[in-house]
């Protein structure tokens, strides 16, 4: 069994669990209305955390303990460890930029997400492009393609290749990776099957990730995002070595890179996200994984590494800054959940991982039928930015006042939301009291 720092999997995993609920406990009390304190029950102590400060240390960065203070929200930015040089695209007089971490890259500060690109609704992107839009995001998952032969279609030409940074996701990775332990569980005693179930309920519950406020439904059935992760977790002390090592990881992102560079028709992409839509910890720690993209770069098929988290968002862009490998994490992050992150956002951004925030108009507004946002969502919006806006636009406009992130990714549906999200960039709002 690898070990982490020098913990073992079960000796990192309580101490995780020990920071994560004291990072929940903290920012539980600041940056929330009365009515969102009354959703969160904090269970631990200071005291029972710093029992296992030690032990805790072994494994996790001195700057990782740190950036487990304050929860009050910065919006000075957080000077990164080293200075880079800086690489501008598609620069515009109409849009504001901010640097993506230690990649350098200056991405616009609005940047465009891929769920609602096809073939049949692209081409509104040119707007976005002449507004100084420089980054577009995709994966394999949207439109089952659909979405990266889109792209290639807008990037018709070398000169708007160059315009733009690219960044596509493994779309397939958590999903074999949970795949390969149930074909184990599916081999096991009934005794032995129900073990690991009730196991992996009480770490779900023991870490608190489906907490309200910090966990919230994106789209139908998201309620069950952590099962088969932490299935997977709970297994990888008796069989990680059938799991974490396999080639079948590297097979899986080489050949879906190979694919989404042929559906764009690019020789490269800027970044590379792996796995797409982590829910864990564990999911962004797999050395074949690191492995493999270490040899993508030395090919020159990606710049950059990055992971996308939709659940857990604290933990994952923890483990993935402490992990040293990522360069940046693209995370839900929002005006409900955003008191849970700041701590893990300001870590990152002091050893030079940026931050890029998605689903922070999902707090409030939906286009999946069956999914109801709760309207004390949009009235906490309105009552905390000012002006008269949107309640999605209102929350993107919330999460820029964080100078600690980069950008914020927004679906462009067409010109309309392309004029009315890319004119938030640059804006400075005084943010009242929720």
């Amino acid at each position: 069994m690898k070990s982490s720092g020098g913990l073992t999997v079960e000796l990192f995993i309580i101490a995780k669990r020990y920071i994560k609920h004291e990072t929940l406990i903290s920012h539980s009390n600041q940056n929330i209305s009365e009515m969102d304190k009354k959703l969160y029950k904090p269970g631990i102590n200071r005291r029972k955390f710093l029992q296992f400060g030690a032990l805790a240390s072994v494994g996790l960065s001195v700057g990782g303990l740190k950036a487990l203070g304050s929860a009050t929200r910065e919006n000075t930015p957080v000077a990164s460890e080293k200075a880079v040089a800086l690489e501008w695209r598609n620069k515009q007089n109409t849009m504001a930029y901010r640097q993506l971490g230690r990649t350098g890259l200056m991405l616009s500060e609005v940047v465009a997400g891929g769920d609602p690109i096809r073939n049949d609704n692209y081409k509104h992107l040119e707007l976005a492009l002449e507004m100084g839009l420089n980054y577009l995001d995709m994966a394999p998952a949207y439109g089952r393609g659909e979405c990266e032969t889109a792209y290639g279609r807008l990037l018709d030409t070398s000169s708007k290749r160059e315009k733009v940074y690219l960044a596509t996701k493994i779309s397939g990775f958590s999903g074999l990776r949970n795949r390969m332990y149930r074909e184990i569980f599916n081999g096991l005693t009934t005794g032995k099957q129900e073990a690991y179930m009730k196991k992996a309920k009480d770490t779900i519950a023991g870490n608190r990730v489906e907490q309200p406020g910090y966990f919230m439904s994106f789209w139908p059935n998201h309620v069950n995002a952590f099962d088969g992760a932490y299935l997977s977790n709970v297994m990888m002390k008796d069989y990680g070595h059938k799991v974490e090592g396999s080639s079948e990881f590297r097979k899986t992102i080489v050949n879906s890179l190979d694919e989404s560079l042929e559906r764009v028709g690019t020789d490269y992409f800027d970044i590379l996200l792996c796995p797409h839509g982590a829910s864990s910890d564990e999911e962004v720690q797999n050395e074949e994984m690191f492995d493999t993209i270490d040899y993508l770069k030395k090919q020159g098929k990606i710049r950059f590494f990055g992971v996308s988290t939709h659940n857990d968002a604290a933990g994952v862009i923890t483990a993935a800054t402490n992990s040293g490998k990522y360069d940046m994490v693209m995370a839900s992050y929002n005006i409900i959940n955003g008191g849970f992150l700041e701590n893990s956002i300001r870590h990152a951004k002091q050893k030079g991982v940026g931050i890029i925030a998605m689903k922070a108009a999902m707090a409030v507004a939906t286009q999946h039928q069956g999914l109801e946002i709760p309207e004390w969502r949009v009235a906490k919006v309105n009552r905390v930015v000012p002006g008269d806006m949107k309640p999605p636009m209102k929350a993107y406009l919330w999460a820029l006042q964080n100078q600690n992130i980069t950008a914020v990714i927004s679906n462009l549906w067409d010109e309309t939301y392309v004029r009315e999200n890319l004119s938030l960039a640059g804006k400075k709002v005084e943010l009242l009291m929720g």
